[in-house]
């Protein structure tokens, strides 16, 4: 189970960023997932909490401003890669012993999430004739999944 809790996270990875890690982040913090013994511990800090919190609100402000370069883009793209390898791997390390595993399949995970979310951005998009109301719908499937994914996989 712990590599498909993964793999979602990876997914979520792909459609925001920081939106995985601070997922991860919260449910360390309320006890969900259990990284007290593990090289992840940190996730489960105050401050760890609020920071990646804090950059999850930003990223999803940033996301809807026109400048905002393409998800797809090397930097970009290799950001949501490291975050799904990275929340995989917490996952992993939670007491399943599957860290490797858990490691690529946050980062199939973010390379599904990004192309993925990518497209089905860029249609939804097209049928609202604008993009706002297909980001927002991003968010709360970005937002809504990680929780789902924090409260009942991990």
């Amino acid at each position: 189970m712990a590599f498909v809790a993964a793999l979602l996270i990876g997914l979520v990875a792909g459609l925001r960023t920081f939106t995985a890690p601070a997922a991860i982040s919260w449910a360390a913090y309320l006890g969900w997932l259990p990284l007290q013994n593990s090289p992840f511990a940190f996730m489960g800090h105050a401050f760890t909490l609020w920071i990646f919190t804090l950059l999850a609100l930003l990223e999803l402000v940033g996301d809807k401003l026109p400048s905002t370069p393409s998800r797809k883009v090397p930097m970009q793209f290799g950001a949501r890669i490291v975050s799904g390898a990275f929340t995989g791997t917490a996952i992993g390390f939670a007491g399943s012993g599957l860290g490797m595993v858990c490691l690529i399949s946050g980062i199939l995970g973010a390379v599904l999430g990004t192309f993925g979310g990518h497209e089905v951005r860029r249609r939804l998009a097209l049928a609202f004739g604008r993009d706002m109301p297909a980001a927002l719908i991003e968010d709360v499937v970005a937002l809504g999944g990680a929780f789902l994914i924090a409260r009942f996989l991990l």
